[in-house]
């Protein structure tokens, strides 16, 4: 009997598929909202590691880093999202948040008003030092 090709991948390979499922999620994503969406992960992947990769989580389009989850942005009916995985980047940025809805994990905005680049920045700059933290620690218990 021949031996089957193996499926792993390499995590290289995983991320250029995951970036693929990225692409194909924003396809079917209706103007403006795609323009939007792409802009907004076009500024995340300006300041994440180059060892962050892009897959599609829980439906929508997610980043991750070193194992863990770090943002996820989709479009809806009325509005688009950004998710920083957790409340504390929320929290943090409160201030520079006031004009936009938000709720625990969620940050809402419109097409008409995207959050600022810098803002995004900020989040995602945030996102990565908390993932960077929680690293350091899970290896301090090691």
């Amino acid at each position: 009997m021949k031996a089957g090709k193996s499926r792993a991948r390499s995590s290289a390979a995983k991320g250029q598929s995951g970036a693929q499922d990225v692409d194909r999620y924003l396809a079917r994503v209706p103007e403006p909202a795609r323009s939007a969406l792409k802009r907004v992960r076009a500024t995340i992947r300006s300041v994440v590691p180059s060892d962050c990769t892009e897959g599609i989580s829980y439906g929508i389009p997610a980043f991750r880093y070193k194992g863990r989850a770090l943002v996820g942005f989709a479009a809806f009916t009325n509005h688009c999202s950004l998710f920083p995985m957790g409340s504390s980047a929320i929290v943090a940025f409160k201030d520079e948040l006031k004009d936009f809805q938000t709720s625990k994990g969620t940050i809402r905005f419109t097409v008409e008003r995207p959050l600022p680049a810098a803002l995004l920045k900020k989040v995602v700059k945030a996102r990565v030092a908390q993932n960077n933290e929680k690293n350091s620690k899970a290896a301090g218990r090691a």
